[in-house]
């Protein structure tokens, strides 16, 4: 069927004839006199992509409908947030590592626009600090053995540093938060044994600055471990800069590292026996050659790495 000259269509008209409307008004519809509209028209093509326009938009409010909460936990949890944001690989020994060689993945936080909460100053539990110090460790020594190297190996026995204690306060990397999980805080005694000493000496020289943050050392049986290529034998681990304002949690920038109190720290564990020690470029630490490597991302911890005992 095809238009002619001297035709003239009006496409998608209905037009009701006065019986029917009597009909339609006893049947208790009403409102459907409707007079013929002469000009621009609503043509079979419009009323197609109305249609389709229609149904998008529908399709877009279900979207949203199902995704809505979804989003709005992971925005809205500060310790989510960066579990998003990182790449994820699973929390157990069957964990892909990031492809970095040889210390360890850390990521600033400043490139995500995240900064997790800080805790009150130190000197604000003074009470809390005193009842740690006069409390005993609860440390179980195993004669250890760490199999292989940092990078491709596992631990046999080894020993789990405590969450918390007077010198010290621990952190989970993954989620951004203290105190850090039980199983990823197993070293080498030899490993355990120089935090130990080496924090204790910092602190009794330091008696002001603040604890410590510990971060991860190595699963129970060592293997590889999420957001590191290393930490896999139980003879690395992360420690984290001293900060200016006396906050006993990460830096999130090096303009808060308390660069003296740093370099002290580094210069404790490199006595201690560390075999290397990873630093920032920027954070301006200092030691011999070889021993203390400036290495990318590790802008707000070093990296601390014992030799294989024996």
């Amino acid at each position: 069927m095809s238009w002619r000259i001297g035709e003239v269509w009006f496409p998608e008209v209905d037009v009701v004839w006065p019986w029917e409307q009597r009909a339609l008004a006893s049947a208790g519809v009403a409102n459907v006199w409707e007079l013929p509209r002469f000009g621009p028209t609503e043509t079979g093509l419009d009323a197609s992509r109305r249609r389709r326009l229609t149904a998008k938009a529908a399709r877009r409010r279900r979207f949203a409908t199902r995704t809505v909460p979804a989003l709005a936990l992971v925005v809205g949890s500060a310790t989510t947030l960066p579990i998003a944001a990182f790449p994820h690989r699973g929390r157990g020994e069957d964990a892909v590592p990031v492809l970095e060689d040889p210390p360890s993945l850390t990521f600033g936080l400043d490139e995500f626009g995240f900064h997790p909460p800080e805790p009150e100053p130190e000197p604000k539990h003074a009470a809390r600090a005193a009842k740690r110090a006069t409390e005993p460790l609860r440390l179980t020594w195993h004669h250890a053995t760490s199999v292989g190297l940092q990078y491709t190996g596992r631990l046999i026995d080894g020993t789990q540093l405590p969450q918390e204690g007077p010198n010290w306060v621990t952190w989970d990397p993954v989620t951004d938060s203290s105190p850090n999980l039980p199983g990823r805080l197993y070293g080498h005694e030899r490993t355990i044994r120089a935090i130990l000493s080496v924090l204790s000496a910092y602190r009794a020289a330091h008696p002001d600055a603040p604890r410590v943050v510990v971060g991860d050392i190595s699963f129970r049986h060592g293997g590889r471990m999420d957001q590191h290529v290393s930490h896999q034998n139980g003879l690395d681990v992360d420690i984290y800069y001293p900060r200016l304002d006396r906050r006993a949690t990460v830096p999130t920038s090096t303009g808060q590292v308390d660069r003296r109190l740093a370099q002290d720290l580094l210069d404790r564990f490199v006595v201690d026996g560390a075999k290397v020690v990873f630093v920032g470029f920027s954070t301006g630490l200092r030691g011999k050659s070889g021993v203390v490597v400036p290495y990318p991302n590790h802008e707000n911890h070093m990296h601390v790495r014992f030799p294989v005992p024996g």
